[in-house]
């Protein structure tokens, strides 16, 4: 029996490294794709050179021709521009709609079966355009977002309480943007609510610290972060090769749900073999349900953004 294929469509770092852990995983082979010739040729070779260390028999192949993506089973898009100093995710708006555009056009050609998982920012836009652009059903393409940004909260709540990571349950819902929602409701560590645990004040802090969470590391490294995006997307990859069927935040396209119809928005959602199996409703607080009509409603402002950007070209 053949082996599965994941492609990436841009090899950059955040595709790279999670092209990287779905090897270590042994997952199933791998394409690296990016227009940068040398680039994917060279980050496959290093990883194919690995293999025997790791006694890994996936094959492993870099190519600037994205017809190499043909029968893919998954499909993880990272190409664009990555956030650059001083730049937010909206900033890359029109550099980065065309780019999805191109993508889903390619996709559709030589891998219309694929689950299709977004990465590109301002992602709640780009997975629009993305899913336009492959005319794909709502269950087989998704944005990752939430898990990185769930990731966040649980590592600064960790730090903050000198505990394990895997002892904070934590989700944050909403665009993927300066306004997402870290949900108090839901967030226990070692069971016990957050909020019994660090005073309001500076639990207000850490979640301002979650939000500008992207902009710290840009601000540090003067290029977006990887590692922990990487693994994110790592996360729904796995979810989905092995049917997982796990529950994890992702930006998935809302008919009704939550009270939002036609957008893709952060919410919990069950990924496995059949892409997003479903999305899972909770109870939000008043004034959590505010503030996530409120992010969700920049995501409705950037969506109309794109769409004068591709009908001027302005």
């Amino acid at each position: 029996m053949a082996r599965r294929k994941i492609a990436f469509i841009g090899a950059g770092n955040v595709g790279a490294t999670c092209a990287h852990l779905c090897f270590l995983r042994n997952l199933g082979d791998i394409v690296l794709y990016d227009i940068i010739d040398g680039l994917p040729q060279g980050k496959a070779l290093d990883m194919a050179e690995s293999a025997p260390v790791l006694g890994i028999d996936a094959q492993v192949v870099g190519t600037t021709n994205i017809a190499d993506i043909a029968g893919a089973d998954c499909c993880v898009v990272t190409s664009g521009s990555p956030r650059k100093p001083g730049m937010s995710r909206d900033d890359l708006l029109k550099i980065n709609a065309k780019v999805m555009s191109d993508v889903g056009a390619a996709i559709r050609a030589h891998a219309s079966g694929a689950f299709v998982i977004a990465v590109t920012n301002p992602l709640d836009a780009m997975v629009t355009q993305l899913k336009r652009a492959t005319g794909f059903q709502k269950h087989r393409i998704v944005g990752q977002a939430g898990v990185l940004d769930s990731a966040r909260y649980r590592t600064f709540l960790a730090m903050e309480l000198n505990v394990s990571v895997e002892s904070v349950n934590a989700t944050v819902l909403g665009g993927h943007g300066d306004d997402m929602v870290p949900v108090r409701s839901y967030t226990t560590v070692g069971g016990v609510p957050v909020e019994k645990l660090i005073a309001p004040k500076r639990l207000q802090e850490i979640e301002t610290r979650t939000r500008n969470g992207g902009g710290e590391i840009v601000n540090l490294m003067k290029t977006s972060s990887y590692y922990a995006a990487g693994a994110a997307t790592f996360r729904m990859v796995e979810a989905y090769m092995l049917d997982r069927k796990e529950v994890i935040p992702c930006a998935a396209y809302l008919e009704g749900e939550y009270g939002v119809r036609g957008l893709f928005a952060g919410v919990p959602v069950v990924i496995g073999a059949g892409g997003v199996e479903r999305v899972v409703e909770i109870e939000l607080t008043a004034a959590e349900k505010s503030a996530f009509d409120g992010s969700v409603a920049h995501v409705k402002e950037l969506v109309d953004a794109m769409d004068k950007v591709i009908a001027t070209g302005n």
